[in-house]
């Protein structure tokens, strides 16, 4: 027998593996400095909390720079790496200034405001060479406004309108803005603008691109050459999303028909300008992939790039000055890694890993408007393979609306795996990742055409005899908590109980409390305000539909909450105690999601808890 005594277990390891998941440490692709690349911002958790940090890469220094109760998700990094900024709101309201700090510094060592900004909710950050600064704010009494700052200068505004705007990029050379806009009152479908901010000629505007109706287009990066006038825009023109190379000097348009079958955005330029870095959204997962430009064609060489494995997605990516291309990757069954080209790990925060978990199985059901996708997780036998049903079913609904759930890791859907349960995402009608008029389709009935084709699938699965149709839970978050509590009112006989987390529960009280940005959103959505469109507000609003509810609901809810605010859900709690329905509520003093791993555990352990008690036995 050896006198090497055993190691002692690592904190933590004596947990379920359901719990390791949400407490395993986690950490986000590296914002490098563009002048000294080996200096990077990072995003990680430390202690069981997400935290700004700097990494030196080449000494392997990773430092927590920030030290918040709540968290903090937000960061860049000065071209130079002398500092890294991050967004310093309260309790997670999303309300809040720039704070600037010294790379490689101790947590609150050296932080000073950024910009000397009153507090707003953020519209988009560039920080320049030289100390020039290009900070968007939102706020309801003014809509968006755009400052440029330079250092030992006043801030000067840029850009001011009522309608929701933001930040696009800064030029390589720092003399143009592109400035993403919704004058025309369609922030879902945006215009693209680019201004001049040096000189005599600042605020001048040097092009203006918009795609008309329904048509938006979004900014990806300026080439990263100075003096290149080159953007990045990305478009639907046909119908799904695309890319084109817009030379704001010339005008020249240049779109790129990849040929590719899914979604295309741009994740990078290569350093040099002659190449991008492209991901492709396709059925759930996504692919990198390689566009040399030189000689700009339509079509251009198209080279994939070996990220990942055949399943899974990559999450995002980014080119580094040697062209060598750093990605976040994950599966349903593998947790989330950055990598290199080559496959080797970039960074990775000190601790265990989480465990793994079962892959996905694709479903496909036809509905009312078109295919649905939706992605199955089962608890597996000791061999491996699904168990076989009728299970008891967790059918969660994304939130968004415009997002998509993918082949992903997520200790969320894992624990409900865990304890026994399957659990289906839905991509429904309103989602992204699968062209521009299935994105849009819920336009015509919000809320209703997203619940059809989650019900289209809960109502497949009980049929192919998957899911045990007695035990079918209604779950979400969000745009996804909202469809959670219209579903229960809407379609009373399909679940056993709902799980809303963060929900809009009373749409006018929701539209008059929320964040600006998303009272633009909601205009857009329904084609007006309340007070114009009175009756499409209604038609959505769970609150309409309360009366018949039957189902035990749990409804999860941030005191913070900006997006979806305390009051409205208070409204809809209400209304449930009024008639007597069995409801609980669990209130947490964060914003709209929590970055404290405890919480995020706790709000799990609740939701499980509420299954076991209100589900009907087998």
């Amino acid at each position: 027998m050896s006198d090497t005594p055993a190691s002692p277990p690592q904190p933590g390891s004596w947990l379920p593996a359901w719990e390791r998941r949400f407490r395993a440490p986690r950490v986000g692709l590296p914002d490098w400095a563009d002048d000294a690349p080996d200096r990077c911002a990072v995003v990680a958790t430390s202690g069981g909390v997400v935290e700004v940090h700097s990494w030196d890469r080449s000494t392997g220094t990773l430092t927590q720079l920030t030290s918040r109760k709540e968290g903090t998700v937000h960061a860049a990094i000065e071209p130079d790496g002398s500092a890294v900024w991050w967004f310093d709101d309260a309790a997670g309201d999303e309300f809040g200034v720039w704070r600037r700090q010294p790379f490689g510094s101790a947590p609150g060592e050296g932080v000073e405001d950024a910009t000397g900004l009153p507090p707003a909710y953020s519209a988009g950050l560039a920080i320049g060479r030289g100390g020039l600064r290009v900070v968007g704010s939102a706020d309801d009494d003014y809509g968006t406004r755009i400052h440029v700052i330079r250092p030992g200068e006043p801030a000067r505004l840029l850009y001011e309108h009522a309608e929701d705007a933001g930040v696009g990029d800064l030029s390589e050379d720092g003399t143009l803005v592109a400035i993403v806009h919704s004058e025309h009152g369609d922030s879902r479908h945006p215009a693209v603008r680019v201004v001049r901010v040096d000189g005599d000629t600042f605020g001048e505007t040097v092009a203006e691109l918009w795609d008309g109706e329904g048509k938006g287009l979004d900014v990806e990066a300026f080439a990263p050459v100075l003096g290149d006038t080159r953007l990045l825009l990305g478009h639907e023109r046909r119908g799904r999303a695309e890319l084109l190379v817009w030379d704001v000097a010339t005008g020249a348009q240049t779109p790129l028909d990849l040929g590719l079958p899914g979604d295309v955005s741009g994740a990078d330029w290569f350093p040099d300008g002659s190449a991008l870095l492209v991901a492709m959204d396709h059925e759930a997962r996504t692919r990198l992939y390689r566009v040399d430009l030189a000689p700009l064609t339509t079509g251009g060489a198209l080279q994939p790039l070996p990220v990942g494995r055949p399943d899974g997605s990559v999450g995002s990516a980014t080119v580094r000055p040697d062209e060598d291309v750093w990605s976040t990757w994950s599966s349903a069954a593998e947790p989330p890694g950055v990598r290199d080209l080559a496959g080797f790990p970039v960074i990775s925060a000190p601790g265990d890993p989480a465990p793994p978990s079962v892959p996905v199985e694709d479903v496909w059901v036809e509905g009312k408007g078109g295919r649905i996708h939706a992605l199955l997780r089962r608890p597996a036998a000791d061999d491996g393979t699904p168990l076989p049903g009728p299970l008891p079913l967790v059918v969660e609904v994304h939130g968004g609306p415009t997002h998509h759930d993918a082949d992903a890791f997520r200790a969320y859907a894992s624990a409900w795996v865990d304890h026994g349960y399957a659990i289906v995402q839905v991509n429904y009608r309103g989602s992204t990742g699968y062209g521009s008029a299935w994105r849009d389709a819920l336009d015509a009935e919000v809320g209703h055409v997203e619940l059809e084709d989650v019900v289209a699938v809960r109502d497949h699965l009980v049929a192919t005899g998957v899911a045990d149709g007695a035990r079918v839970v209604l779950a979400g978050a969000s745009w996804g908590g909202y469809l959670t509590l219209l579903g229960l009112g809407l379609y009373p006989d399909r679940w056993a109980l709902g799980l809303a987390g963060v929900p809009v529960a009373d749409y006018v009280a929701a539209y008059e409390d929320e964040m600006e940005g998303l009272k633009a959103f909601d205009r857009s959505l329904f084609g007006g305000s309340p007070d114009e469109v009175p009756e499409k507000y209604r038609h959505s609003s769970p609150l309409t539909y309360v009366d018949a509810v039957r189902a035990p609901v749990l409804i999860l809810a941030g005191e913070n909450d900006p997006r979806c605010p305390i009051r409205q859900i208070e409204n809809y709690v209400a209304a449930l105690q009024e008639r007597g329905t069995t409801h609980e509520v669990y209130r947490y003093d964060a914003g709209h999601g929590s970055l404290v791993d405890d919480e995020r555990v706790r709000q799990t352990r609740v939701e499980l808890d509420f299954a076991a008690r209100y589900l009907p036995p087998t």
